[in-house]
């Protein structure tokens, strides 16, 4: 069981990620062309902002590794905990989203409350799954998540 529902994991962050690229059209071009220009909106934040929220960013990356190791490991609980806690609606003041939002566009914000909503679904229903042993309404969350982070990736970037 842990180690099917490891691959399914695995799988979907996978096809996540190709199904990202190609939809952008971005294609291994080797040494053989230059890469298009990127077409992302660029952010301006203050300098410190911006190493604060790169720093939050790395934070939320591994989250989801530790997200993904406690499923793997058969700790739903665990898993939900740490979602709740550095990713969910409870993370925000952790984050310090209220100063950083003022320098984020709509469709930026919209994007991060969609993230951190979507992560306190997951921390739930991973409750759930704890009791009930159905990860699916957990595993359709966390999806949720993380299709907020690569969208929110794949149309700004910070200067």
């Amino acid at each position: 069981m842990r180690l099917r529902l490891a691959a399914i994991v695995l799988a979907f962050v996978a096809s996540a990620g190709i199904a990202t690229a190609q939809h952008h059209g971005h294609h291994d071009h080797g040494s053989h062309g230059a890469l298009p220009p990127d077409p992302r909106e660029r952010v301006a934040f203050p300098p410190d902002l911006a190493e604060h929220t790169l720093a939050n960013m790395r934070d939320h990356l591994l989250a989801l590794q530790q997200i993904n190791d406690a499923l793997a490991a058969g700790e739903p609980d665990k898993a939900g905990q740490i979602a709740e806690q550095r990713l969910g609606m409870s993370s925000l003041r952790l984050h310090g989203a209220a100063e950083v939002a003022g320098f984020m566009p709509q469709g930026m914000q919209e994007a991060g409350t969609a993230m951190h909503k979507a992560a306190s679904r997951f921390a739930i229903e991973a409750q759930n799954a704890g009791v009930t042993g159905d990860l699916k309404p957990a595993l359709k969350a966390l999806g949720e998540t993380m299709a907020a982070c690569v969208g929110c990736h794949a149309g700004y970037r910070l200067r």
